[in-house]
């Protein structure tokens, strides 16, 4: 067993230092200026911006919160991430990406609330985008914490503790976000996107051969939980299945890791050629995670309290090397989630919290200490948060998904609405956060045969129904309020050109 826990720990421990050395020699080629370490100097092609934008989402939410759903409720979560969510990011990547690309291109911009605090004249706007990425940010990072803790305890049989998982993956991903900056964590990204997809492929065979074969899978599963093999049912309703991936995709395209992506292209065919590619990048990768906590639920394979699925599955019908490298893989893909994270909220916090309101002449190497600094220690409280373990890797996932969507949609209409107002910007993007932050924190209260603050109305959740607030208010104030005299539409029309 202690040589079993060697190599486990060895394999795990090679890999993250590899994903380092990437990084280091990253750091060597990129200069000391903000726009180049926190957009690789708008520099990235197809492959990478590809890549990095994929591996950003394979977070633990992803890779092990999705196959421990599959495995408790059935294979449906498939419809949600890898087809339907596929499709509706790679539309959000055109409708929001595209439109943001150009005009940051033409402007400079580093950030989403730089570019619609200089739209509508408002650094206060511009602090409100940032503070609410911030707040939202918070549980997605604790998130991959909570999963790389889960997946060794999995993986070492408990012999390792969760948090000793959770604390070596902040390690690294403090250590390399500080090294690195965005062109590092684009290079492993595309390297740690590779390798997984190759890897759960691997995975998938591995077990399905060790299983007996796929007739001896499908019998296991008719005969142990019969229900999988029928579309829907349990929590798969249309009203989930649907509300899921609208939050979902929306929450991403808002996401601060992946909504600066928007801006890093180097060129107008490098991005559409990246969302063309995003649908079938998604479905080669979600499918046989999602397939594998499946199989095993099919299998009978008992999860202890406090694990998750894949590296038990993996265990008992892998090598221990094999089930070590999948893992080691898995938590170097929520490393990337992290070190993107924490890179994207440390340029927020920067540019659109202590330049405009601290220091607005603070220089380039200034900032990027300060912003070191904040990566090391907004790691930290997620770290001592992630010891609490405040719900599964799915609600805390979907929880922060649901804050990031309520911003999508005035953002939408402020690109392509040119009579949006910065009072209208105001009132949909607080006003709808202020209706889910009530149904996040506030306990459900039955009045009548009504239930305010419930998990849905009318059988739809709740962050559909802010989202749809959040478009009404934008574009209602809008329409009731005049611009203000610093207001400058034209930074959103005038001179936008492809290349």
């Amino acid at each position: 067993m202690v040589s079993a826990l060697g190599v486990q720990l060895g394999v795990v421990g090679a890999y993250l230092v590899v994903a380092l050395a990437v990084g280091l020699l990253a750091y060597r080629l990129t200069s000391r200026d903000a726009e180049d370490y926190y957009l690789a100097g708008r520099s990235i092609g197809t492959v990478v911006l590809l890549f990095t934008t994929f591996a950003t989402l394979l977070s633990a939410f992803t890779f092990f919160g999705g196959p421990d759903l599959a495995y408790r409720a059935g294979p449906e979560w498939i419809l949600v991430m890898g087809v339907m969510d596929g499709v509706l990011f790679a539309i959000l990547w055109y409708v929001v990406g595209y439109k943001q690309w150009l005009v940051g291109r033409a402007h400079g911009y580093v950030t989403l609330g730089e570019m619609l605090g200089d739209r509508f004249g408002s650094t206060r706007l511009r602090a409100v985008v940032a503070g609410i990425s911030l707040f939202w940010l918070f549980p997605y990072v604790m998130l991959q914490q909570m999963g790389a803790g889960e997946a060794i305890v999995g993986l070492t049989n408990g012999m390792v503790p969760y948090w000793a998982g959770a604390a070596g993956i902040t390690v690294f991903m403090i250590a390399y976000v500080v090294i690195a900056g965005l062109r590092g964590v684009a290079w492993t990204d595309t390297l740690q996107g590779l390798f997984m997809l190759g890897v759960v492929w691997l995975a998938v065979g591995w077990v399905a051969a060790a299983a007996g074969g796929p007739t001896a899978l499908s019998n296991a599963l008719a005969t142990n939980e019969p229900e999988f093999l029928a579309l829907g049912g349990g929590v798969y309703s249309p009203q989930f299945i649907i509300s899921s991936a609208v939050t979902i995709a929306f929450g991403v395209a808002m996401f601060p890791q992946i909504n600066q992506r928007f801006f890093v292209a180097k060129s107008s065919a490098v991005l559409k050629r990246s969302f063309a590619l995003w649908p079938v990048l998604v479905v080669l990768l979600f499918v046989p995670a999602f397939i594998l906590g499946t199989w095993a639920a099919g299998l009978g394979v008992a999860v202890p309290e406090g694990a998750n699925v894949l590296p038990v599955l993996l265990n008992e019908y892998t090598p221990v090397w094999f089930a070590a490298l999948v893992i080691a893989g898995a938590m170097a893909a929520m490393m990337s989630s992290s070190d993107s994270m924490l890179l994207s909220g440390s340029s927020y916090f920067t540019r659109d919290l202590y330049r405009p309101f601290v220091n607005p002449d603070a220089s380039d190497a200034r900032e990027a200490w300060l912003a070191r600094i904040g990566v090391a220690l907004f790691a930290t409280l997620t770290f001592v948060a992630s010891l609490f373990r405040p719900g599964t890797l799915v609600s805390v996932g979907d929880t922060a998904f649901g804050g990031f969507a309520q911003m999508a949609l005035p953002v939408i209409v402020a690109l392509y609405w040119s009579r949006t107002t910065r009072s209208g910007m105001f009132a949909g993007i607080l006003g709808s956060q202020a209706f889910y932050l009530a149904h996040v924190f506030v306990p459900a209260i039955e009045v009548g045969s009504m239930t305010l603050f419930g998990p849905t109305y009318l059988t739809w959740d709740y962050a559909l129904w802010g989202m749809a607030l959040s478009a009404l208010l934008t574009v209602g104030v809008s329409a009731m309020t005049a611009a203000a005299p610093e207001e400058n539409q034209s930074r959103f029309t005038d001179g936008l050109r492809a290349d």
